[in-house]
């Protein structure tokens, strides 16, 4: 999907694999953590459980992280980065901002819908690592501030676009990929890309 997803990281240099074969471990442990926190939340989740998935050694764990609380930790940044590489490609490929709008929002969406254990593990972060779990939203306003600047340059947004808008798209963003792509998935991604777009584009205005 990514380099994000092929080279996943640990936040601690010293435990970051030099090996393919490393990499490839640390991969099946995230993955496999996904899992286990998707479906039991991060209390009720056991390590146990999580080398188990991911077909490895108990030792193996241990090799990476030092703690439950160190997997997860690692699990939302690298979330966080699965999500971006997964959909940043999208906007920039776009002819225009507002239309990479659309594709990035639909391909969000789309990734959700394959990835919907994202969001428990995100909620439950506020409260297991809320550093993370701020910085997973700061960063992702921080690329959109500094997209939307770029493209205002361009001339393809309003030129004050700043960090208050840049928020509401991600807020407007977030939700519906809560309703979307978590509680339900009866509405084509496209479609409802496309009527969030419109809203970006039009605003909600009396049109005569």
């Amino acid at each position: 999907m990514s380099e994000a997803r092929g080279a996943p990281a640990t936040g601690d240099d010293a435990k970051t694999p030099r090996t393919e074969r490393g990499r490839r471990t640390l991969r099946a442990i995230l993955d496999a953590a996904a899992q286990e926190f998707g479906e039991h939340g991060f209390h009720d989740a056991a390590i146990a459980r999580i080398t188990a998935r991911a077909g490895v050694a108990l030792g193996s764990f241990y090799t990476y992280f030092d703690s439950k609380e160190a997997v997860f930790t690692a699990l939302v940044r690298d979330m966080s980065g699965q999500v971006r590489a997964h959909v940043g490609p999208h906007i920039l490929d776009a002819p225009d901002r507002l239309t990479g709008e659309r594709l990035g929002l639909q391909a969000f969406l789309e990734f959700v819908r394959t990835h919907q254990a994202l969001y428990r593990i995100l909620d439950e972060a506020e409260f297991v690592d809320a550093a993370s779990w701020r910085a997973h939203y700061e960063t992702t306003v921080q690329g959109y501030v500094a997209s939307l600047t770029a493209a205002a340059a361009r001339g393809e947004v309003r030129s004050d676009v700043g960090e208050v808008h840049a928020w509401a798209i991600v807020g407007m963003n977030v939700f519906l990929g809560l309703r979307y792509g978590v509680w339900a998935t009866d509405t084509p991604a496209g479609e409802v890309a496309q009527i969030a777009n419109d809203l970006l584009v039009r605003g909600l205005a009396r049109r005569d």
